[in-house]
């Protein structure tokens, strides 16, 4: 086991709190590839064309059929080693809460029970007349957007460019950063704002940064204490396995 697992380990083991921030990289292992990256959906749905409000507004039946398949592609996707990693910490009483930028619902489905969803959920469905907030149904493709009981239009209950973080999760995400001793930074390139502003509000407040990341990113010289290189199915494991010992 290497000396910067051992030492990130101590470093949790010692803390009061521990926060994980997580992005797309905590979940390619499970098959959902990140958004930008080659082959990822921004190729096929252009984000200026199927990802703003103003586009979901002008023609919700339009950006619906990239949301259809995007559904249909997290249909059979599954917890990875890092999720249940994450989750076993959570067990352990050696993490506090996770805050993500993911709207795959993988962390709760690997059994986290904090989770601050900061860009919201695929798996709900949110009505833009009526409010009302739903399950949406990922098996039960449609042609064009779903209507709710109100007939207003519904749309994936996820932050599209051009809207607001829910304030709930702003709030408490920077409530969180501002209180953890340890902030476990896993699979994100510190390039979504305000997202990426939580590491530095962590540092500020005296927190240790520990990053898992296959490469470095702009977080890796100038705020993490501890840099764990790899995929998050092989750092995080090995980092429980480390605070079991």
């Amino acid at each position: 086991m290497s000396d910067t697992v051992l030492k990130a380990a101590a470093a949790i083991r010692n803390a009061k709190r521990v926060v994980a921030l997580t992005g797309a990289g905590a979940s390619t292992e499970s098959g959902i590839p990140d958004f930008r990256s080659p082959g990822g959906i921004w190729e096929t749905y252009p984000p200026d064309e199927f990802a703003t409000i103003e586009a979901f507004t002008a023609n919700p039946d339009r950006v619906w059929t990239m949301w259809h398949e995007l559904g249909a592609s997290l249909l059979d996707v599954a917890p990875n080693p890092g999720h249940r990693a994450l989750a076993e910490m959570e067990t352990l009483g050696h993490l506090h809460a996770v805050i993500t930028q993911n709207i795959d619902n993988l962390h709760q489905a690997a059994g986290n029970t904090k989770v601050i969803e900061y860009h919201g959920n695929a798996r709900r469905l949110h009505c833009m007349a009526c409010r009302v907030r739903k399950p949406m149904p990922l098996d039960q493709p449609r042609a064009g957007a779903p209507r709710c009981d109100c007939g207003g239009v519904q749309k994936p209950d996820v932050v599209l460019f051009g809207e607001l973080i829910p304030p709930h999760a702003m709030f408490e995400a920077e409530a969180l950063a501002q209180g953890c001793d340890v902030m476990l930074i896993v699979g994100t390139s510190a390039q979504v704002y305000p997202a990426a502003s939580l590491p530095v509000t962590a540092k500020k407040h005296g927190a240790t940064i520990i990053e898992c990341n296959i490469e470095r990113t702009d977080f890796t010289a100038e705020l993490s204490d501890h840099f764990l290189a790899g995929p998050c199915g092989t750092t995080l494991p090995a980092l429980l396995s480390a605070l079991r010992d």
